[in-house]
């Protein structure tokens, strides 16, 4: 990421247009998300669906790709942001709205090759002290997923081991291997 403007207040970024890569706000300072490549797009893409798949036919949540999260003064734009469905302001035409305000329940953030496994962690760090249940930092290239809850200290999964998302996600689980063998075009689950 690269700053790009200081100074600015939260109400003030909010007035900016949208950009791509999405600028993200944090105290005082407004910085732009790293490109996506490949990879990234692929996992974000596969992650989503693989959540949304199971989740959203039972009215439990839904994955955003890409979802602005504005909340706790900051404005940040996670990789997958999951919101439990009794938390989307649906209008009467259950339409999701275009703003959230609220911190997601589960936040996803991907590694790209440019950016740093440690301001991921940081990051994902914010989003548990400032409200989100379960937080993930999936790093393709060091084959692991940093798992973040609130009160504990991050813990690193590899292979075989688990992703439960039962904290949110009751009876969900995933593991780092089948996370990451999404990476293949026609990988599952």
């Amino acid at each position: 990421m690269v700053a790009t403007r200081r100074g600015l207040t939260l109400e003030e970024f909010l007035k900016l247009p949208e950009r791509k890569p999405a600028l993200e706000y944090a105290d005082g300072v407004v910085t732009q998300k790293g490109e996506p490549k490949g990879r990234h797009s692929r996992l974000q893409g596969k992650l989503s669906e693989w959540i949304n798949r199971w989740a959203e036919p039972r009215e439990l949540a839904f994955a955003f790709p890409e979802l602005r999260t504005t909340y706790a003064g900051r404005s940040y734009v996670p990789d997958v942001a999951v919101y439990r469905w009794e938390r989307i302001a649906l209008d009467a035409n259950r339409v999701v709205p275009d703003e959230f305000f609220e911190p997601p329940d589960i936040a996803v953030e991907i590694v790209s090759p440019e950016q740093s496994v440690r301001a991921q962690v940081r990051k994902c760090q914010w989003y548990v002290e400032h409200g989100v249940p379960l937080a993930l930092v999936a790093n393709p290239d060091d084959h692991a997923v940093r798992l973040l809850r609130p009160g504990t200290e991050p813990l690193v999964l590899r292979d075989d081991a688990v992703i439960d998302f039962g904290p949110v996600l009751p009876g969900l689980q995933l593991s780092v291997r089948d996370l990451l063998a999404m990476l293949q075009l026609g990988g599952q689950p």
